[in-house]
């Protein structure tokens, strides 16, 4: 069994000292009561149903997994898993953030990222039910008519329901324009879904009484490729005028997934044959509206990152504290035990300093995000709200793409860590690798964030968020050009800042007079800009960590976590921009 005590002070540090979060968010339509004594008690509550109630869940879970019965087309969650989702609903989480009029607390999204962070470090597998539920909340808000909303959001809210995303196709997985679901006229205004859908997570389980799947179909009208998908509401029970459940739709799973991680999670195979559903939105926007729930799943997968890399962090920080082995290099620390613990090796130390670079850096970027999500959607000035959407958009590929790579190396450290232990499976270590693995892979691969950052992000909309941001590090690199503490990073930090705009640029020429360097260079630009970012968050945390009310302890630790980042961790920007120099020429075709 492994251990999670919720990372409530550094959560704190990040939001209030790094972040300023009590003063942006004060300042917003509505947020008047979004003071840091509200949003600390609900950093609080959720603390303690992770650690109380998901985290004991996790590894049983895992070992369980799901059962589909064949006969029954139902699917079956691990013990435990039920009574979660009860204490979970009850608790109002699955509101935390939705508007008061559906039932929601209308909380900031900032503080529904911040707690989701807790609920998937207890555990990942079981947090993927109420995360493709509030991807279906925002869809339905910005896109279901009002009738939609109230008929399908309150008891998605309450916690009855859940919801999921229905896009891949055994034929059609990121290119969506090849998906052959088909949508006929029904009766009423209602259409009949028929088609197959894979990957589907949550698509059927025995935590709510109702799902809503939100599908994506062609209609016999349709144009061809992207241009030609619309979105239907398809119920797993059909629901009735006054909004209690009907009977059972045709909507079923035909299998479950047997996957190499987040095995709790039921991901289904669905089948849908002439399943009644209603459209939502407009016909063949249904891409566009479902790229609202993609746009927030994403950054929610890179929080997955930093969760599963703060639980790796913990239990190989407290095995190397206890686990006695060896010697230290320099003669005995422990001469009172038969051995040293593994904290006197260098090597040791710079594993748990690179997953705590990742980890806390990861934090600050990611909750930096939910921020502009909440200035977006509730800034005072049109002005504000758009540079905010502009700033998120740019972010949400490096949070998903490089959170989600770096958590690959967190959790390989914290199994090196253990050495032969780790490689075990009662010590539970290996489950955070497996369980890692997928994060990577959905809600659009690692090259697909990396072709999103370069492609669109920066050539399509001519970098406009990244400028923002280069202008954000130079105004800080600024302001603290003469503060002694900041003096190691705020030079470095602003000559960085200068190269990444003159490298974008030449970049830019270079994939405008051949189309193909822009694949060549996109993986590579995705971790040199990451890698960029931190190092901002890091000078940001220093920063905070000096004016801050922390501990001595705790604002040491920034200190030499920070230096180690800008020691051991950002010269990795070197090799990526040799790389991207380097050019399409050195990646010849292979037979």
């Amino acid at each position: 069994m492994t251990l999670y005590k919720a990372p409530l002070d550094d959560q704190r540090f990040a939001l209030f000292d790094v972040l300023g979060a009590e003063a942006v968010l004060t300042q917003l339509q509505g947020g008047e009561g979004h003071t840091r004594d509200l949003l600390d008690a609900v950093l609080e509550e959720a603390g303690k149903l992770s650690e109380q109630v998901l985290a004991p869940t996790n590894a049983p879970g895992d070992e369980e997994g799901c059962r589909f019965d064949k006969a029954a087309r139902a699917v079956t969650t691990p013990k435990g898993f039920k009574e979660a989702f009860r204490a979970f609903s009850e608790g109002g989480w699955a509101g935390l953030t939705m508007a008061e009029e559906f039932g929601g607390q209308a909380l900031p999204s900032v503080m529904g990222i911040a707690t989701s962070e807790m609920f998937q470090s207890g555990n990942l597998s079981w947090s993927l039910y109420p995360l493709l539920s509030e991807g279906a909340c925002h869809a339905l808000e910005l896109h279901g008519t009002d009738d939609q909303r109230h008929t399908y959001l309150k008891p998605i809210v309450a916690g009855q329901w859940t919801g999921t995303m229905c896009l891949t196709e055994p034929q059609a997985g990121s290119d969506l324009g090849l998906l052959k679901t088909r949508a006929e006229p029904g009766a009423n205004g209602s259409y009949k879904i028929s088609g197959t859908k894979i990957f589907i997570s949550a698509g059927d389980h025995d935590l709510a009484e109702n799902i809503i799947h939100l599908v994506l179909a062609r209609l016999p009208d349709a144009p061809a490729g992207s241009r030609g998908i619309s979105m239907f509401i398809v119920p797993k029970f059909k629901v009735n005028a006054d909004g209690s459940l009907g009977e059972r739709n045709n909507a079923y799973p035909g299998a479950i997934e047997h996957k190499m991680g987040i095995r709790g999670s039921a991901t289904c195979v669905m089948n849908f044959d002439e399943a009644e559903g209603v459209l939502i939105g407009q016909p063949h926007k249904g891409l566009a509206a479902m790229f609202t729930m993609m746009n927030a799943a994403r950054l929610s997968v890179g929080l997955q990152g930093l969760a599963l890399s703060e639980r790796a962090l913990q239990n190989s920080l407290n095995y190397a504290r206890e686990r006695l082995q060896s010697r230290s290099l320099s003669g005995p620390k422990f001469p009172d035990k038969p051995a040293d613990n593994l904290l006197v090796q260098p090597d040791v130390r710079r594993m748990l300093l690179t997953q705590r670079a990742f980890v806390e850096g990861s934090r600050a970027l990611i909750m930096y995000a939910a921020l502009q999500t909440d200035i977006e959607a509730r800034g005072t000035d049109e002005a504000s709200r758009q540079k905010a959407g502009e700033l998120l958009a740019f972010l949400i590929p490096i949070a998903k793409g490089v959170v989600t790579e770096l958590a690959q190396e967190c959790t390989k450290e914290a199994l090196q860590i253990y050495g032969g232990h780790g490689f075990i499976v009662e010590n539970g270590v290996e489950q955070f690798v497996r369980d890692a693995r997928i994060i990577t892979l959905y809600e659009g691969t690692t090259g697909i964030q990396a072709a999103d950052l370069l492609g669109r992000k920066i050539l399509q909309l001519k970098g406009v968020g990244l400028q923002h941001f280069l202008g954000e590090i130079g105004a800080f690199c600024k302001q603290h050009a003469a503060d002694e503490a900041l003096r190691p990073y705020v030079g470095q930090l602003g000559a960085l800042a200068k190269e990444w705009g003159e490298l974008t640029l030449k970049l830019a020429q270079r994939v405008q007079s051949n189309p193909e360097e822009l694949g060549a260079a996109a993986n590579d630009y995705l971790y040199y800009s990451g890698y960029i970012t931190l190092a901002y968050f890091w000078a940001k945390a220093v920063a905070a960590a000096e004016k801050s009310a922390q501990q001595a302890g705790f604002k040491q630790a920034k200190r030499d976590t920070a230096a180690f980042y800008f020691a051991r961790i950002l010269p990795r920007i070197h090799l990526h921009k040799a790389a991207i120099e380097a050019g399409v020429e050195t990646l010849p075709a292979i037979a």
